[in-house]
This record gives C-alpha cells, structure tokens and sequence, in this order.
C-alpha cells in the first residue's frame, strides 16, 4: 500500500513540474508576443541634385541702383559778354554750357576740345532766349552776331575773341548825341551780308566809304583797319556778321 501511494505521489509530482514548466513557456511566449516592437530604421532624406542645389544656394542677384547724375539741370549762372575798358573789345565771362536740346532750342551746337559751346546753328522755330538758356548765355546773341531778329540756318557765334575789335550793331561805342542810328545800321547790315558771301572788296568799300567816317575814335578806327586790311575771317566776322 506505501508503494502505490509512494508511486501516487511521485506522479502528481511529475504532472505539477511538467504543468509549471508549461505555465512558464505560455507566460514567456506571451511576453514576447505582447513586447513593442522595435521602430523601424527611417528612411535616408534624399539629397537635393546638384542642379536644385544651385538654385536654393545661390542668392538672388539685387539690381545696382543707378547713381543719379549729379549734372544739374539749369544753369547755376548765365555766363554774358562784357566790353573791356574803351569799349571795343569784348569778351565773354563765365563758361558755356549745352543742357540739351528743347522746344524752341532744337539747333545743332559745334563744341571746342575741352567741350564748350563755340557756335549755335539756328533751327526753325527757335527762340533767342531759349536758346540762351539752353547754351547757359546771357540773351544777347543776336546783338553779338549783329542782328536784330535770328533766323533758321544762322550760325551764331557765341563768344568773341577778346584779342579782336568788336561793332555794335545799332550805334558807334563813341557815338554822340543826336547819333543817326538809320544810316549805320544799314551800312553795318550791307557789310554784314558781304562778310557772309565772302565778297572782301565790298566789305572793305562799305568800310572805307560810310562807317569809318561815322567813327570818331582814332585809337578805334586804327584798331579796325587793321582788321579789315588783312582779310582775315575770323576779325571780319566779328566786326560785322
């Protein structure tokens, strides 16, 4: 009787281990079951081409502000022709400028080496002061190439050489009282059109015969004999064209 309940108890034994030992492989299964699993590697961030990289890198170019120019736009002063002392030579103060043309001011300006306005070519519908103001002048330009009103294609001289005798278009520098003005200003306006067709013979006949004898000043008179003898342009036309 011992015997089997020896063998009893040794079997119940058995049946326990073996039943523990299934409890703890259950138990160790569903653990592993129920762990979170691992995250996932992420994926690489691709990278750019070299094209788009370019593109993203390079800075946007800004535009260079033009700098304003610091020319100004009128005149500062008006540069005018004075007569030295006696009154015959003449010459002009303060620098030429061409602003541009403009309406009434649309002529053709010739300039000298360093770019000073020498003559102006009178275009039609131009005004005498406009153009003054165009070239920085005081308005006297019609006086200065002895004339009355401008007219289209005249080419105005616009400063006198001060080495040079200058006329005035309407009267003697020592003409007197009760001067007659008509009779001067004809002989001027007849040697002014010989000096522009080149005809020397006229010009030193007009001379010669009416104005010189309308003079009074020796020292001026002597001054423009010269001039006229020698034939050259340049004096001529300063005299009377």
């Amino acid at each position: 009787m011992s015997q089997v309940r020896k063998h009893f108890n040794m079997s119940r034994t058995a049946k326990l281990t073996t039943t523990l030992a299934a409890l703890v492989f259950a138990a160790t299964a569903l653990v592993g079951c129920t762990a979170t699993a691992a995250p996932e590697a992420a994926e690489p961030t691709p990278k750019a081409s070299p094209a788009v990289a370019a593109v993203e890198t390079t800075p946007t170019p800004t535009a260079t502000p033009t700098p304003e120019s610091t020319e100004p736009k009128t005149c500062s002063r008006m540069s005018e022709v004075v007569s030295t002392p006696g009154g015959l030579y003449w010459e002009r103060q303060g620098t030429l400028r061409d602003m541009g043309a403009r309406p009434f001011a649309e002529g053709e300006v010739t300039l000298d080496e360093e770019g000073v306005p020498v003559t102006y070519t009178v275009a039609p519908g131009d005004v005498e002061a406009v153009i003054a103001e165009r070239l920085c002048a005081y308005p006297n330009l019609g006086w200065l190439n002895h004339v009355r009103d401008i007219y289209p294609d005249q080419v105005l001289w616009l400063s006198p050489d001060p080495e040079l005798p200058s006329l005035d278009l309407f009267s003697p520098i020592d003409a007197p009282a009760g001067f007659q003005q008509i009779p001067y200003q004809d002989a001027m306006s007849a040697a002014r059109q010989a000096v522009d067709a080149g005809d020397i013979d006229t010009v030193r006949a007009i001379w010669n015969n009416t104005i010189k004898g309308m003079l009074t000043n020796q020292e001026a008179i002597n001054a423009i004999q010269q001039v006229v003898d020698s034939g050259d342009p340049d004096g001529r036309r300063q005299l009377f064209s």
